[in-house]
């Protein structure tokens, strides 16, 4: 058991200023490291103490894992938060980190490699007991022998996808085998500059399809738990857009098979601390699949947090100082539901492009008991072209579906910004959408109704 009194987060924005204030719940100092370009960011003004770590390029600071371990050695953090994005599934980074006498907040790093090769994660998940989406082999560059083979039996519509890669990065969906071998090629070629590893492999593509991911938490022993699921399933350009738990319109025994096949998949791996496993459910059979699992927090964490009242980032920072002890599935518990809209600097009308500049306003609805407000801009700032457009995320909570929808709504409505474009009025129209409301949500759920969400 080792007590953290000082914990660096290796990271910026939100989710930097989400884990400094667990800390300073829990009596812990909490050291920001920032680039040039957020020098006066509020995760900097945030934080006791901040170190600057290079150029505004995250290549150049976010993603220097020598700065940022100098960063927590010369400030004296005792360890390293890494929030999600950035190096938070680099598990070379992990094995530094503690190679450095720092502690680790995060999952064994041999456990951040496993999965985060999705072919061996796959493997394991089948190990496990987990029914995966039918595949094919991994195909390095130069190497695509029995390509057209390997796509007639995984059959189209498919996916071609970054093995190394992660977040919808680089993902490409083939109708027929038309131009097969040059959309490989082209995502070898941008895995390869990306992850560092330019194999793909092909996955059977679910028309209509949900995207339904279980937050788990393993304690490195072979135990583990879930804090029940989010559906995910509104997307734009593979990127979530709005978030709710639970989801609507699930079977429960589709539930609970789904929720202990996460759970098996922990156990499997002796997982360690928080992750998320992510399944496709066709929305018509409610068949599932595996899909892939994430080995950090999560962005859309805040949605669970508000439906079992769990502060995630306390449960990580007291497993790796030894002081959480497992517990029963049984003291887990479910409450009304939530609904989180991430609001994001980009142009709906113009294929979501970033719009980056200056919040000359920039106000947010009042954060209480049943809303949440997660961001890292305040008016007055700039948003820069250097990292995700994401500038806040409204998280509201209901005794019902309808009632948190209600709330969004709300919420939203009373958001204001100018001096950049948002998704807000978009947020609204998916939020008012018969459809969203009815619980009818999959994946294509943006693309197919794009026209009228637009117009709204």
């Amino acid at each position: 058991m080792t007590t953290i009194k000082k914990l660096l987060v290796a990271n910026r924005g939100e989710i930097a200023l989400r884990v400094l204030r667990t800390c300073r719940h829990m009596g812990i100092a909490g050291v920001a490291v920032f680039s040039e370009a957020d020098d006066a960011a509020a995760h900097v003004l945030g934080a006791d103490e901040a170190v600057a770590i290079g150029p505004p390029s995250a290549r150049d600071s976010y993603l220097r894992s020598d700065k940022i371990i100098g960063a927590a050695l010369d400030s004296g953090a005792d360890a390293i938060h890494p929030g999600y994005g950035f190096l938070s599934e680099n598990a070379d980074f992990a094995d530094a980190v503690s190679a450095a006498g720092l502690i680790w907040v995060g999952p064994d790093p041999e456990t951040i490699r496993a999965m985060g090769d999705k072919q061996r994660a796959r493997d394991i998940a089948v190990r496990a007991g987990v029914p995966v989406v039918p595949g094919s082999q991994r195909f390095e560059p130069g190497d695509n022998a029995r390509l057209e083979d390997a796509a007639a039996a995984v059959g189209f519509p498919l996916l071609v996808k970054a093995a190394g890669g992660g977040g919808g990065i680089g993902m490409k969906r083939l109708e027929t085998p038309d131009g097969l071998a040059e959309v490989v090629a082209a995502t070898q070629s941008m895995a390869a500059k990306s992850f560092g590893n330019g194999a793909v492999f092909l996955e059977r593509f679910v028309p209509k399809a949900r995207h339904i991911e279980i937050q788990v938490f393993g304690f490195g022993n072979g135990e583990a738990v879930h804090l029940f699921e989010r559906d995910c399933s509104l997307q734009r350009r593979f990127q979530k857009v709005i978030e709710e738990s639970p989801a609507p319109g699930l079977p429960e025994t589709v539930r609970r098979q789904m929720a202990q096949a996460a759970v098996d998949l922990c156990r499997a791996t002796r997982y360690r601390g928080a992750g998320t496993v992510e399944f496709i459910v066709d929305a018509a059979t409610f068949e599932f699949f595996f899909l892939e699992m994430n080995t950090r927090i999560q962005v859309e964490h805040p949605v669970t947090e508000m439906v079992t009242g769990v502060d995630l980032v306390a449960w990580q920072i007291e497993l790796a100082q030894g002081t959480l002890a497992p517990m029963q599935q049984s003291a887990i518990e479910v409450r009304g539901h939530a609904i989180e809209c991430r609001l994001y600097a980009e142009n709906p009308e113009r294929m979501f492009m970033p719009s980056p500049g200056p919040l000359t306003l920039f106000r947010l609805p009042p954060e209480g008991t049943f809303l949440r407000v997660d961001t890292g801009y305040r008016q007055g700032d700039t948003v820069t072209p250097f990292y995700d457009p994401m500038i806040a995320k409204i998280i509201v909570w209901g005794e019902t579906r309808e009632s948190a929808r209600n709330a969004a709504v709300a919420a939203m409505r009373s958001t204001e910004v100018q001096g950049i474009r948002t998704n807000r009025d978009f947020l609204i129209a998916c939020l008012s959408d018969p459809d969203f409301s009815a619980g009818d949500v999959h994946t294509g759920f943006i693309e197919s109704a794009k026209d009228r969400l637009l117009a709204a």
